[in-house]
């Protein structure tokens, strides 16, 4: 195995928090680079209303992925426990057993979503205006969906055996790419839209291909070729995936909900809460980066049983969140503003989307408690637990409010409303965690 991989059954938690999750912070920061280099030269080279197809077909294509993703995060859970047991033959038949599962689903998904693009954005209400940019944009990235599937794939696989830096190379050198292939295609081979969608799959497509070549070479991972799962690993893997992919698509169709009611205030509106959310995505980097880490480092633990030291780093993990994510968000209160204007000129656009992040800047925090112990639960193999929690946050706390808020106060109540629901649901996970069951799940004899 790689020397970059980390034994998180002893040692300082909050040190091995700290390196471990740097390079999860480093690579979701590069790896939300992808939108954030889109959005970029799509909204200063083609104008907001193409900025605004970008992020609706988005939305879309992580709804669709999203059973794909969730099922990929039963890796963390499946083979972080197996690590922790130092079960070599496990961990090469139940990889074995996610390459083959999960490249069906994730061909499936890509051949429904292509063919049927254009409804799928009618019913998220997409404005007139931005319906062929936003078909085109998704249609192309859905017949490169495999390759964003294996990307991932990968550096999901090398998380959860404790190797964060290796993850953080591969999505380096699809970054570096893009950088360079997004002005290629957008403006010199002048594909308007398209070569967005086209420089994103085709770096993505080629990290993959490299990463899988280092990892083969250094025998990170114990890769083999491909054979027919047994019952016993397609059994564990679904009951554990099918609510772990249950849960990011009720995240993903929640997120579409919430589409819905930023739309129905006009492009405007779509536009600030586009270039809001790309801000957003960066300032909740660290407390995703928590999220996975505790989910690798509470696995090792669990598969051994050492339940002590599970309750020491989820503690350890909420208070480090607190310390980064309040300190971030008082930054964000200032700066907005000048966020918001990388993405949008227009000045009702920068209006809402300036006045979206302040109100919402210290509800961060909170939304990050939900990360980090519902990670922790999810490394134990309690899915359907967590995909309850997953749906009282987004279906009756997150969507209801900021519709209602809406209503009440106008396009401002969308920030209100989804601030709250972060505070709210944050209670609802924490309860859960010091309450619930979750402890006495078992995955494997031992």
């Amino acid at each position: 195995m790689g020397k970059a991989q980390h034994d998180f059954t002893k040692g300082n938690i909050l040190k091995q928090l700290i390196v471990f999750s740097g390079p999860l912070i480093l690579a979701n920061l590069l790896q939300t680079s992808y939108q954030f280099i889109d959005s970029l030269w799509v909204s200063n080279l083609l104008g907001d209303d193409a900025l605004g197809s970008v992020a609706i077909s988005s939305t879309i294509i992580f709804t669709l992925l999203s059973f794909v993703i969730g099922i990929s995060n039963a890796q963390l859970t499946i083979l972080s426990q197996q690590k922790g047991r130092d079960d070599e033959e496990g961990l090469r038949r139940y990889l074995n057993a996610f390459v083959v599962i999960l490249t069906v689903l994730a061909s499936l998904l890509g051949l429904f979503g292509f063919l049927f693009s254009e409804g799928l954005l009618r019913l998220l209400g997409t404005p007139s205006e931005m319906m062929h940019d936003a078909t085109l944009y998704l249609q192309i990235n859905f017949l490169g969906i495999l390759f964003l599937f294996g990307y991932n794939f990968i550096s999901t696989v090398l998380r959860a055996l404790g190797d964060s830096k290796t993850p953080f190379k591969i999505v380096a050198v699809a970054v570096i790419l893009n950088v360079f292939l997004d002005p290629f295609f957008i403006y010199v081979l002048n594909f308007g839209i398209s070569g967005a969608a086209y420089a994103t799959i085709l770096s993505q497509g080629i990290a993959f291909l490299l990463g899988l070549i280092f990892v083969l070479r250094r025998n990170s991972a114990p890769f083999s070729i491909p054979f027919i799962p047994n019952r016993k690993e397609v059994g564990l893997i679904l009951n554990l995936g099918i609510p772990s992919g249950l849960q990011t698509m009720m995240i993903s169709a929640g997120s579409a909900a919430i589409m819905t009611v930023v739309t129905s205030f006009g492009p405007e509106v779509v536009s600030g809460f586009s270039a809001a959310q790309r801000l957003g995505s960066l300032i909740m980097l660290p407390a995703m980066a928590l999220g996975t880490a505790v989910n690798s480092m509470a696995g090792q633990n669990i598969g051994i049983g050492n339940m002590k030291r599970v309750s020491k780093i989820a503690k350890t993990a909420v208070l480090y969140n607190f310390t980064i994510m309040v300190t971030i968000g008082l930054a964000v209160i200032a700066l907005a503003k000048y966020g918001v204007s990388l993405f949008i000129h227009e000045e009702e656009s920068i209006l809402f989307g300036t006045r979206y992040l302040q109100v919402i800047a210290l509800c961060y925090p909170f939304l990050g408690i939900n990360f980090i112990l519902n990670g922790i639960v999810r490394a134990s193999g309690a899915m359907y637990q967590v995909l309850v929690l997953n749906i009282i946050s987004f279906w009756i706390l997150r969507y209801p409010l900021s519709a209602l808020f809406s209503k009440m106060f106008g396009d401002i109540g969308i920030s209100i409303g989804m601030g709250s629901s972060f505070i709210i649901s944050s209670l609802v996970a924490y309860g859960y965690f010091r309450f619930g069951k979750w402890r006495g799940k078992a995955l494997f004899n031992t």
